[in-house]
């Protein structure tokens, strides 16, 4: 069945107007909205979706789970189904490359004591292991469901799941299979940090990492990541971490320079990794090193929110020509928010980012930190994976901080939350 939305006050399509159908009228050949009525070129689409771009009075159409016509509402072609915006904006739905939503326990306590005074330092990732390996598979996939329907319901389409508080061969196997069961984007993080019974070994562990344990997530996931930071791995075993994962089939992708200026940003670059995550201290020579990669700068603003360490500098990356994704973090520790809206308001208030600019790397530049180009933009063949905001336009996620303004959710094509009006 196809749907019309139609009266949008706003419509983000990460899309330039000129590689719309027919300049953002669109095509009234069938539902496909090419000459043929197939799919306009996906090729041309993708390429050009680059930089936000939005409609006003506009509409699109959805058909068996694709966007196959957008444009201005005046010219929308018939569909089976139609919904009346009213006036709201439509957005692409968010795309969370960097969460971390399979654990047991919780770290209230460690935040109340973090605001009070006490630094942050990563040590607590060892209280969420031995919980996450006293949990059963049962309770571990019961609040990793919760996560993802939470973060579902606030507009996130798309979203990526890490191991990593497991550590064991065991544990870390039964995280990424329990993550495959979510999202496709499973990133096995075995190198998250050194767990207490190889504290004497660490090149022990680090065989084991790149080894065995290796071997028995690699089956369920896409991506390998290492923490590469002082206190976990350095630059030399997160590059052995990154080949290995490379020699059994998965992409790489690093925390890098969250607690200091560090190797992390230069190991992910040379790895070839999709993002180096964090990004919070860089050199002059990390940013001139992202900028001429391929490399997405995934910056997590909640996580500075949540530790009080000083947040990155969106705008001088921005400057400096490299792409910028924004990322929840979601994870028991460091930062406990399911909100994409959230980040967004941080990003434009402490990262110095335009509403634009933020609403962009939270969508198309999620997207490609996950190497994705049918996700978070509303070109001719993208999924049909957008929101609806209760507010005429994207600038009401930082405008209304803290207030909800999601109100629907459409993923490939079918409401899944919210309503429609």
């Amino acid at each position: 069945m196809s749907t019309l939305i139609t009266n949008i006050g706003e419509l983000v399509t990460n899309v330039p107007e000129a590689s719309s159908a027919d300049g953002g009228r669109g095509r009234d050949k069938g539902s496909g909205g090419g000459e043929d009525g197939s799919a306009t070129s996906r090729a041309d689409t993708r390429a050009a979706a680059g930089r936000f771009a939005a409609l006003t009075s506009a509409a699109l159409v959805m058909d068996r789970g694709l966007i196959v016509w957008t444009g201005e509402a005046a010219h929308a072609p018939a569909a089976d189904e139609r919904v009346d915006a009213e006036g709201r904006a439509v957005l692409p739905g968010f795309v969370d490359s960097h969460a971390h939503l399979v654990f047991a326990g919780e770290r209230g306590a460690e935040f109340a004591a973090r605001m009070a005074g006490l630094p942050y330092t990563a040590g607590g990732i060892r209280s969420t292991v031995a919980a996450t390996r006293a949990a059963s598979d049962a309770s571990l996939a019961a609040n990793l469901r919760k996560l993802a329907a939470e973060m579902l319901s606030q507009g996130i389409t798309t979203f990526e799941c890490k191991s990593g508080y497991g550590l064991t061969v065991a544990d870390e196997a039964r995280s990424v299979a329990l993550a495959a069961q979510v999202t496709p984007e499973v990133t096995y993080l075995g190198a998250h940090v050194v767990p207490p019974e190889y504290e004497s070994d660490p090149g022990g562990y680090v065989d084991l990492a790149s080894g065995p344990m290796l071997a028995a997530c690699a089956p369920h996931a896409r991506w390998v990541d290492v923490f590469c930071e002082r206190g976990a791995f350095d630059a030399d075993q997160a590059r052995a971490i990154l080949a290995a994962g490379r020699a059994a089939g998965l992409e790489p992708r690093v925390h890098a320079n969250q607690l200091g200026e560090g190797p992390g940003v230069q190991v992910a670059v040379e790895a070839g990794a999709a993002s180096a995550d964090h990004c919070t201290f860089l050199s002059d020579a990390d940013v001139d090193t992202l900028a001429a990669s391929g490399t997405v700068a995934t910056l997590l603003p909640g996580v500075e929110f949540s530790t009080r360490q000083r947040y990155p500098d969106a705008r001088r990356l921005l400057d400096a020509g490299v792409r910028v994704a924004i990322a929840t973090d979601c994870n028991p520790g460091s930062c406990f928010t399911s909100s994409m809206p959230f980040c967004i308001a941080l990003a434009v208030r402490d990262m110095h980012m335009t509403t634009q600019e933020a609403v962009w790397s939270a969508t198309a530049g999620g997207a490609r930190a996950l190497r994705r180009d049918d996700v978070g933009h509303l070109g001719t063949g993208a999924r049909a994976d957008l929101i609806m905001l209760d507010a005429p336009s994207h600038a009401y996620l930082a405008y209304r901080p803290g207030v909800p303004q999601v109100a629907s959710v459409w993923q490939g094509g079918s409401l899944v939350a919210g309503r429609a009006w």
